[in-house]
């Protein structure tokens, strides 16, 4: 571990949502939920006034309408937006140092010692601060909190004690009586089947955690993430913040408590892993042409299926529906122990939504229906679809953004960053008038 608080985490607040309620006035205050809008979507990003009522990432969006009042904003994303905003920040951040890891579209690292910075606690809290105000300033409102220790991990928990809008200075040698009273999951690789393992010992917190012996750890979760968490414990971490981070595949993958037989339980927790990996596709801006499920059976055998799309992917729909496709040549009579999703050949980001239909497959040759086909179409000519939340322009009604669409219908508040909360019209779906717009122009 370094002796200066050095390391620098940024997460930026609620990222999609943010950036929705900065560029559509009447959604600012007001619950927000981004992500699939469809029946069988996922939520991507909940703002916080959207969290309040039990809204969070991965959930069913079913169940997010169920729990939010009504008024709350269900969109689509646009990933256009994020991205431009996105790198307003990154920009920023590489004038403090030349050591800038990005982790996904919203998070980065920041080696301030490769900076010319004053390294003291006052030093970097006055740098943290001042960094807030102009990602604000620059962004149009958008905020980021942030956390600064002796290593990566210390300062990642940091940016996640006081959101949003949080800074968090942890100096050094106080990095254990900051982290033992936090619960283990606060350590990155602790997700709910550790945690739950844990628990059946007593382990709650990182402090209980640090009473274990590395013998008893690693025999309860394995060697390699026995010995990662061991150290953890201790706040030992001397990973470096390094600028090139090309990943060849994005995966996610759950371990069960009690092997799993029940259907609609195996489906559920698909669609939370291609969730979990199509937000890290799409964070980071980029997709992939293969999607993998790794199965590991009662008996502890572990088999792995995978297919091969014409064109990459990062909608979660697409890779749950190819997911639950693989999962049905699967024999899970036994019960499974395992389920893991994976995207690998990956390519930068080329999609533009979360509504893009799926591909036609190459291997083998066949085609991937819609996630969501359209119930019972209705003869007649085709009609343009409109997603909520979607930028559009008229000749005379300026630009806006869509507030839903149905019966042939499309309902749209017309309105920008830079003005006031806007008047709504609904116009034919098919109007000539109504195009599909770039993002507002936000630059302050």
């Amino acid at each position: 571990m370094r002796r200066e608080p050095s390391v620098l985490h940024l997460d930026l607040d609620a990222f999609f949502a943010a950036v929705e309620q900065r560029d559509k006035p009447s959604l600012r205050g007001r619950p927000v939920v981004v992500g699939g809008t469809g029946g069988r979507g996922v939520v991507s990003t909940a703002s916080y006034e959207a969290r309040a009522f039990g809204a969070r990432s991965a959930m069913p969006t079913a169940e997010a309408r169920r729990l939010c009042p009504a008024g709350t904003a269900f969109l689509g994303g646009r990933f256009a937006a994020y991205r431009r905003t996105s790198e307003v920040v990154m920009a920023l951040l590489r004038e403090l140092s030349p050591l800038v890891e990005p982790v996904s579209i919203d998070e980065a690292y920041v080696d301030l010692a490769a900076g010319d910075h004053d390294l003291s606690v006052p030093g970097v809290t006055a740098l943290a601060a001042d960094l807030k105000a102009r990602i604000a300033v620059a962004t149009g409102g958008v905020t980021g909190s942030v956390g600064i220790g002796t290593s990566k991990a210390v300062a990642k928990i940091g940016s996640e004690l006081d959101k949003p809008d949080g800074l968090t200075v942890v100096p050094p040698g106080e990095e254990l009586a900051v982290l033992h009273p936090l619960p283990v999951r606060a350590l990155g690789g602790v997700g709910p089947a550790t945690a739950e393992r844990l628990a059946q010992i007593g382990v709650k917190t990182i402090g209980d955690l640090h009473r274990l012996s590395l013998v008893d750890l690693t025999s309860l979760v394995g060697q390699a993430h026995g010995a990662g968490l061991y150290r953890l414990a201790r706040a030992d971490d001397d990973r470096p913040v390094v600028t090139d981070r090309e990943a060849k595949s994005v995966s996610a993958e759950e371990t069960f408590a009690r092997d799993l037989t029940d259907p609609a339980r195996l489906a559920a927790e698909i669609e939370a892993l291609a969730t979990r990996v199509g937000s890290r596709l799409q964070r980071s801006g980029t997709s992939g042409r293969t999607v993998t499920l790794k199965v590991r059976r009662y008996d502890f055998s572990t088999l792995t299926r995978s297919q091969t799309l014409a064109h990459a992917v990062d909608d979660p729909r697409q890779i749950a529906e190819i997911a639950h496709r693989l999962l049905g040549a699967v024999d899970r009579s036994g019960g499974l122990r395992l389920l893991g999703v994976g995207v690998s050949g990956l390519s930068p980001y080329a999609q533009g939504d979360l509504f893009a239909e799926p591909s036609e497959v190459v291997q083998p040759v066949e085609v991937v229906e819609p996630a969501e086909p359209p119930a019972d179409p209705a003869p007649g000519p085709a009609v343009v679809l409109w997603y909520p939340g979607q930028d559009v322009v008229h000749p005379e009604l300026g630009s806006g953004w869509v507030w839903g669409s149905g019966l042939n219908r499309v309902t749209v508040r017309f309105e920008g960053p830079r003005t006031t909360p806007g008047p709504v019209r609904t116009l034919a779906a098919d109007d000539p008038d109504l195009q599909p717009a770039d993002p507002p122009d936000w630059t302050p």
